[in-house]
């Protein structure tokens, strides 16, 4: 289905071209990105408030711009979201999905540039201009961009085009949803200028504060005062941050990100836990969990750890390195159980577990033992095929019994095996 023929909300109108010759920096920011990867499968729900969340003591992942007319908003407590918009459709989030949706943007930006540098799942920097030649002007490619993450995700962005990633990454917030804006390098202060206070980077609620007692209301406000009075009240690194910010200067270059040092997720119980076996099961699906998303990155992982968080928020966290990289779910599973059984915890009140693998590597080039009596085709193999299956049919299409709905096994035990080492 081609962009225009998609159902999305209208973003600003774009207006006639602005000057992008000295505009090589582009902010790229998926609109609702949670709930909007959530709609792809339920485009029925499209133009309707819709809150991606869960749980009596979850919060607001994401929600559809219907639902924020009401004042929801991300990492607002569901019991409130709720109260705010009884009328909306709760989605509980469906773990995988977004980093699949996540590696399609990405993999769009990268045959774009090789300049990217991703700031979370949803949005990233792209310095462009080593593609001019290839694909025209800063502002074309946006377009280009916003054409083809609509025509190839499902999904709609907003693009701000600046000369720096400051600039940029306002633009695009002011673009939302669905818009682009450039900012000319010759029209920054005039963009800037109006803005709150409360617009720059670095400006939380308690330098906000500082900033309106000081009568500065505005960035304009900021720029006009002597940095030599922003630097006594706000201190050296701030006041001077700031007052180079209100004047649009940010040199900062698109720095293409690092791989991931660790992958992993947690859980928090709707009622603290006090069944070892209720917390070992929440471990085996956290272990494919994990295990999905290492394999959907192509990457595996040494160090297994468990975060444990109990009803009075203490947190304790245990690690075991293994002998050579996994990205199996029943090797990380083995692995987590035998750090939580290790624990000895005698019916102890649990809030949060967690399962996370560190020491990450490409899984193509990770060194593997060989194993006595392995057979041909392993778990891993297995596991791949439920990859496959759950691409096609959805997520959960495949999962150990223990994680069926309604049943009530216990946790598997873990597999022991003999290594041959080389």
């Amino acid at each position: 289905m081609s962009r225009s023929q998609q159902l999305h909300r209208p973003g600003p109108p774009s207006g006639p071209p602005a000057d992008d010759s000295g505009c090589p920096i582009l902010h790229v920011d998926m609109d609702a990105f949670y709930a909007s990867a959530e709609l792809i499968s339920r485009p029925e729900l499209r133009g309707t408030p819709v809150i991606i969340g869960g749980g009596s003591r979850g919060v607001v992942l994401s929600a559809t711009y219907e639902a924020r007319a009401y004042g929801v908003h991300s990492a607002m407590p569901m019991t409130r979201a709720r109260r705010l918009c009884p009328q909306a459709t709760v989605v509980a989030p469906t773990h995988g999905l977004y980093s699949s949706v996540s590696a399609g943007v990405m993999a769009i930006f990268r045959s774009i540039t090789p300049l990217v540098e991703p700031l979370s799942l949803d949005e990233a920097f792209l310095d462009v201009s080593g593609a001019r030649r290839r694909l025209g002007r800063p502002a074309e490619i946006g377009a280009l961009i916003r054409d083809r993450v609509a025509d190839e995700q499902g999904i709609t962005c907003s693009v701000g085009v600046a000369s720096s990633k400051f600039v940029a990454k306002l633009a695009s917030t002011r673009a939302k949803p669905d818009g682009m804006i450039v900012v000319p390098a010759d029209q920054v202060v005039a963009f800037l200028h109006p803005l709150p206070v409360g617009a720059l980077w670095g400006v939380g609620e308690k330098t906000e504060k500082e900033l309106t007692r000081l009568g500065l209301h505005t960035v304009g406000d900021i720029a006009h005062t002597p940095a030599t009075t922003l630097v006594r009240a706000l201190g050296q690194a701030s006041g001077s941050h700031l007052h180079a910010l209100s004047w649009g200067r940010d040199v900062r270059r698109v720095v293409p990100a690092e791989p991931d040092r660790s992958i992993g997720a947690e859980e928090t119980f709707a009622r603290d836990v006090d069944d070892p076996a209720v917390v070992l099961r929440e471990v085996l699906r956290l272990s494919e969990r994990t295990a999905g998303r290492l394999r959907a990155s192509g990457v595996s992982g040494r160090t297994v750890s468990l975060k444990v968080r109990f009803a009075d928020f203490t947190t304790i966290t245990r690690a075991k390195t293994l002998r050579e990289p996994t990205d199996v779910a029943a090797e990380i599973y083995s692995t987590a159980r035998g750090l939580f059984e290790a624990l000895g915890l005698d019916r102890a009140r649990i809030r949060l577990v967690g399962v996370r693998v560190e020491g990450l590597d490409d899984a193509e080039t990770a060194p593997r033992q060989l194993l006595l009596g392995e057979r041909v085709r392993g778990r891993r193999d297995a596991e791949q095929a439920a990859d496959r299956a759950a691409a096609r049919f959805g997520a959960g299409a495949v999962r150990p019994a223990t994680l069926v709905p309604g049943e009530d096994r216990r946790p598997p035990e873990p597999e022991t095996r003999q290594n041959v080492h080389r």
